[in-house]
């Protein structure tokens, strides 16, 4: 491995985490989409940056370029106040807006400067290597690594400061306001990171891989887990494996790093999405399936329970009354057996005691609609298992 490459997995993996901690935030708060219009809003910050500075490397630009990205979510959260429009037709309206005026300027005032559209859009960090800091004659490293690495310093700081006040206000904004914290200090400061995060990673990595490594990550630990430190712990994590399997994946397919990390992510949360051991499509699938049987279950044995008559409470007229099919009876019969609920004599069903003080209870807590009361009281009677 050459230091290029390496130097080229750091940057990617410092972006990743970088993204990850206010991602987290911004997928938590519904807001994910407001990444998107910042890093394409901030074109207009860079350019009037250059325009007053005359330099690409000044530190002025990526102030404006912050600046504008806080601009941005200002203006969006104005438009959607009024009541007139949604939130994602607002982000819609405002960065569309401030990015062709971008374009515009740069056409028509910087034609010769080296501000590339296409390089801001899909960034290319294969050349991040390239543009390196001299001190005293010294090569220290990487311009991307130097200043990502130091946003991240900061963010983590802030993390660690107001982890607390980050995670009312973002939970219960009236418990924050009423405890102290402002609520919209707090969000502000939020965004402030995020547009800060997004314009240090712009130049590296461009404005698509900085909104997948926003999102994705946090995306994929939100189906994963409730606990807020774990889903901070599981962004970074998916984060840094997307960015240096995406390296690897383009550098197998020799194709662009931008795409093949954006890939990766993708596929990560697709498989996260699809197998989720409580949220995932066939987690859920099988869950409602169990619940299904569930409520067939207490079905069958509410009948029972109803009805004296033994013809009632023959096999086969179970099967006609309750209007069920062979193989879903026979389920249900086999499920009732095993959690020894009913016994069986001459095709003749019956409840056990366990079985009608399981009914009895079961109808109570339907009837108050106690649902956290009905698990408990499925464990209690150690009913669905083996």
């Amino acid at each position: 491995m050459t230091s290029a490459q390496l130097e080229i997995q750091l940057i990617a993996a410092l972006v990743a985490v970088a993204c990850a901690i206010p991602g987290t935030f911004l997928v938590l708060r519904k807001m994910a989409m407001i990444s998107d219009a910042i890093s394409h809003s901030i074109l207009v910050g860079i350019v009037l940056g250059f325009f007053i500075t005359q330099d690409l490397n000044s530190p002025l630009l990526i102030l404006l370029a912050a600046l504008t990205g806080v601009i941005t979510v200002v203006l969006v959260e104005f438009i959607q106040k009024t009541g007139l429009v949604k939130e994602d037709t607002a982000i819609g309206l405002v960065f569309p807006a401030l990015f062709s005026i971008g374009v515009i300027l740069i056409a028509k005032n910087a034609n010769d400067v080296h501000l590339d559209i296409d390089a801001v859009l899909l960034g290319e960090l294969a050349f991040a290597p390239f543009d390196r800091i001299v001190l005293g004659g010294s090569d220290i490293g990487p311009k991307s690594l130097w200043v990502i690495g130091s946003i991240l310093l900061i963010t983590v700081a802030l993390l660690l400061l107001f982890f607390k006040e980050l995670k009312l206000s973002t939970f219960d904004k009236g418990l924050a306001a009423t405890l102290g914290f402002s609520p919209i200090v707090i969000h502000y400061g939020l965004m402030t990171v995020s547009s800060i995060t997004i314009v240090g990673a712009f130049d590296a990595v461009g404005a698509i891989l900085v909104v997948a490594l926003i999102i994705a990550p946090a995306a994929t630990a939100y189906l994963l887990t409730d606990d807020l430190k774990r889903r901070l712990f599981l962004s970074c994590f998916f984060g840094v494996f997307g960015a240096i399997g995406g390296y690897w994946l383009a550098h197998a397919l020799d194709a662009s790093i931008a795409g093949s990390m954006t890939t990766v992510l993708g596929i990560v949360f697709l498989l996260v999405y699809l197998f989720a051991p409580k949220e995932g499509v066939f987690s859920v699938f099988l869950k409602e399936r169990q619940q299904r049987k569930e409520v067939s279950l207490l079905v069958f044995l509410l009948h029972l329970q109803n009805h004296q008559d033994l013809k009632e409470r023959h096999v086969n007229h179970l099967r006609e009354h309750i209007n069920w099919q062979k193989v879903q009876a026979q389920t249900v019969l086999d499920l009732a057996k095993k959690n020894n609920l009913i016994q069986i004599y001459d095709d003749i069903v019956s409840l056990t005691d366990k079985g009608r003080e399981f009914t009895d209870e079961a109808l109570r807590y339907i009837t108050t609609n106690k649902e956290t009361a009905i698990e408990e009281l499925k464990e209690r009677y150690f009913l669905f298992r083996g």
